[in-house]
């Protein structure tokens, strides 16, 4: 049916933006049926395979075997690569921060007046931190904070920390912040301009995007327009030329 056809292109699509995944490719083409999989090559596709149990299932529920089974492995090749659970859950945040790195980039490739880019920067964080398969995967780190907090440091670290790290960055180097200035600043921008949504929508007050955020920063809306104003408040007098 059509309409079927449709629904399963907009999974794939989903699945596509947020997994990195691509059609497996060598010298020799795309990969034949039955063919295996074998080292870095398996060890990624166990990961983004891992990516969507854990999700699914919670941490606690996930299990090995359905890694193993879902990933079309044996559970001697996933061991192999992942010595237990923890370990494995733990690179899967690892690929996570590798991919949301990837689609989050850094101020100065949004805009080239400091301010300006400094507003897309936090408003694409905040894009990519309601769309629905991100605020599965800090609900799922929120619920097992108690009991592996490891995880959730590791969450954050990837996550928050990250795109911290990276507006601090840019303020120090274009608005001549030092010491401490920078980080607070940054901390405080992202802080104003991300927490109130993303916390309504992890609560469910607010529903998650369904779909991924467009690669290209947007240009206008009601939305961007409240980020620009608590950025312009917020900046250091005047842009950095």
């Amino acid at each position: 049916m059509e309409g079927d056809g449709n629904a399963s292109t907009g999974k794939l699509y989903r699945t596509v933006y947020f997994s990195g995944w691509v059609p497996v490719t060598g010298a020799e083409g795309p990969r034949r049926r039955g063919e295996q999989r074998r080292g870095e090559e398996l060890r990624r596709h166990i990961l983004f395979v891992a990516k969507d149990v854990f999700l699914e299932s919670g941490y606690e529920r996930a299990s090995m075997d359905a890694v193993a089974a879902r990933a079309g492995t044996s559970k001697r090749s996933l061991y192999a690569h992942f010595e237990s659970k923890d370990k494995l859950f733990l690179a899967v945040l690892g690929l996570i921060r590798e991919l949301y790195l990837g689609r989050l980039r850094t101020p100065d490739a949004y805009a080239d007046d400091p301010a300006e880019a400094v507003a897309l920067f936090c408003d694409r964080f905040l894009r990519l931190m309601v769309w629905e398969p991100q605020v599965q995967t800090c609900r799922l780190s929120m619920a097992g904070a108690e009991r592996q907090p490891e995880h959730a440091h590791a969450y954050f670290d990837a996550v928050f920390a990250s795109a911290y790290e990276r507006l601090a960055a840019y303020l120090s180097e274009r608005y001549g912040l030092e010491g401490a200035e920078a980080p607070a600043l940054a901390e405080d921008l992202l802080g104003r301009t991300v927490l109130p949504r993303l916390f309504r929508t992890l609560l469910g007050i607010e529903p998650a995007a369904k779909e991924p955020p467009a690669e290209a920063p947007a240009a206008e809306g009601a939305e961007l327009d409240a980020i620009r104003r608590l950025v312009a408040a917020a900046l250091p007098g005047g842009a950095a030329g």
